[in-house]
């Protein structure tokens, strides 16, 4: 983690999609009448597309229902279903924006200077075209939306007994998502973010932190920027960055470039600059039978491409970094077709070394 160091998407206009090539998912419930209906259910929607997830999803539930699960269980899979759904539809017409997650202390007062540089952090980031989400409570989340504007934000609440639920009171009802369960809440903050910064906060901001990094170092997170933000003068992530070298770092519970994954910085302007410039080169990323498609906003030179295949050797099992154009399962889904791309034969292994190939587009 360093301290400070810039775009967020454009789109083009998207070809008319083709049919997609699709496995054939047969149902498995142990029971062909069973079986039937499934299909027969799925068939009645009048769904075309995807009907193999479909069925797969109708599938699922209905055997965790055979399977003898008792009430309590069942309610738990049906209403995290209903956050995900909720979550899904409410942000499905701004999929095409990106999206910055701003964490922090819900008990933060108006006035202090990280409540200031949380409203200051949001304003910048809509000023650049980035839309906000914050966990829709007091404190850090309602500067953010503040800084924002209501037409630029989104809460993803869940009722809490000593917190109001109320988006800060500025978000509109469509940008207000509600979480009954914390794992489905923090599943839509990763799914729909593509950039975080995070303000000094108590258990629950340090839980998000860890998480967050935890699931980049990991790769069940894709590459993204993190930012931790800190007031000048306050010594909070530097003191935490602290604590993480010497008890984990010294410890070899961590490998060095795992301090890569996020910078700390006390300005806006290197914030916003570290956060757009993470997506001046690189898009997005997509594995396809085995290899690591790096979707581009642009197309590198030679000389880059060289560098690349020279400083990240180590993570490449065989042949090199190379360029390519959309594959055959990406030109199924109809998946950034139009974008120049990368691909290799990544070892699925050191994703702090794949952050850090991603910083150096």
């Amino acid at each position: 983690m360093t301290a400070d160091s810039t775009a967020p998407e454009t789109t083009s206009p998207s070809p008319a999609r083709p049919i997609p090539r699709r496995r054939d998912f047969r149902p498995k419930t142990g029971d062909p009448a069973v079986d039937q209906a499934i299909l027969d259910v799925v068939a009645a929607t009048g769904i075309t597309e995807d009907v193999d997830v479909v069925t797969e999803l109708v599938t699922t539930a209905v055997r965790f229902a055979m399977d003898g699960n008792d009430r309590g269980e069942l309610k738990l899979i049906a209403s995290s279903f209903r956050d995900l759904r909720r979550a899904a539809n409410q942000f499905r017409p701004f999929r095409a924006s990106r999206k910055c997650s701003i964490f922090g202390s819900a008990r933060t007062p108006a006035g202090d200077p990280a409540y200031m540089a949380a409203a200051a952090m949001g304003a910048a980031l809509a000023a650049n075209d980035w839309m906000v989400i914050t966990g829709g409570g007091p404190g850090i989340m309602t500067a953010g939306v503040e800084g924002a504007g209501r037409e630029n934000s989104f809460a993803v609440t869940i009722r809490l007994p000593f917190e109001p639920m109320d988006g800060g009171g500025i978000v509109p009802d469509d940008r207000m998502v509600r979480f009954r369960h914390f794992f489905s809440r923090k599943l839509t903050f990763m799914r729909e973010s593509s950039a975080y910064v995070v303000f000094p906060g108590g258990f629950g901001t340090l839980d998000e932190t860890f998480e967050l990094l935890t699931l980049i170092q990991t790769g069940k997170e894709p590459p993204v920027p993190v930012v931790l933000f800190e007031p000048e003068g306050d010594g909070y992530w530097r003191l935490w960055k602290d604590f993480v070298e010497e008890e984990l770092l010294d410890a070899g519970l961590i490998s060095p470039v795992d301090l890569d994954l996020a910078r700390i910085t006390s300005s806006v302007d290197e914030a916003l600059d570290y956060i757009d410039g993470f997506y001046r080169v690189f898009h997005s990323i997509r594995y396809v039978d085995g290899r690591l498609v790096i979707r581009l906003e642009h197309d590198v030179d030679d000389a880059t491409l060289d560098h690349l295949n020279s400083e990240f050797a180590d993570i490449v099992t065989s042949g090199g970094i190379e360029r390519t154009t959309a594959l055959p399962a990406e030109i199924d889904d109809d998946d950034e077709v139009w974008r120049p791309r990368l691909i290799m034969s990544f070892d699925n292994r050191h994703f702090g070394r794949l952050h850090q190939l991603v910083q150096s587009l």
